[in-house]
């Protein structure tokens, strides 16, 4: 049997969500969630080594296998919002791949098609299957709650079949 931690990222600048979850086949369970908030007075710079720095603490803390990112969502109305959310995701790679860890991408709609069976599905209903998935989560917030549902996309696509103590 496979057993992964799994530690999904949600990119944001005011907010990035980050999820641990172990799967062990197809049991999954949450270990830990959280959200990085870096102030919103800093600097660009010091926003990014704020979300940098509290994902390494996280990875550091947990330990996790493997690492899965939401992509962003480029909104063609606000460009200058989908650069500033793809600087938040640099640093959100940046993170996991300084520890060594694989590194999934996935795309919004992939990941609520994991979730939801449904591509297009609302985020209420995203939040919804998480915690009915992890009730150990509690009411997790929203960017948590998205965190989560990356890493459990991550499980359901298999990961990269790493075990605790090795590769498969």
């Amino acid at each position: 049997m496979t057993i992964m931690r799994i530690i999904g990222i949600d990119p944001g600048l005011n907010r990035c969500g980050w999820g641990i979850i172990l799967a062990d086949g197809a049991r999954l369970s949450h270990v830990a969630h959280g959200v990085v908030r870096p102030k919103a007075d800093l600097s660009m710079g010091r926003r990014l080594a704020a979300i940098l720095d509290g994902l390494e603490g996280v990875i550091e803390q947990h330990d996790p296998h493997e690492a899965a990112v939401e992509e962003t969502y480029v909104n063609t109305q606000n460009p200058k919002s989908a650069l500033l959310l793809g600087q938040a995701r640099g640093a959100a790679l940046i993170a996991p791949a300084r520890h060594g860890l694989d590194i999934g991408e996935y795309a919004p709609a992939e990941i609520k098609k994991a979730l939801v069976g449904n591509g297009q599905a609302e985020k209420e209903q995203v939040s919804f299957m998480v915690r009915r998935l992890m009730p150990a989560a509690g009411n997790v917030v929203a960017d948590a709650a998205d965190a989560l549902a990356v890493a459990i996309c991550h499980a359901a696509h298999g990961g990269f079949r790493k075990r605790i103590g090795g590769v498969a």
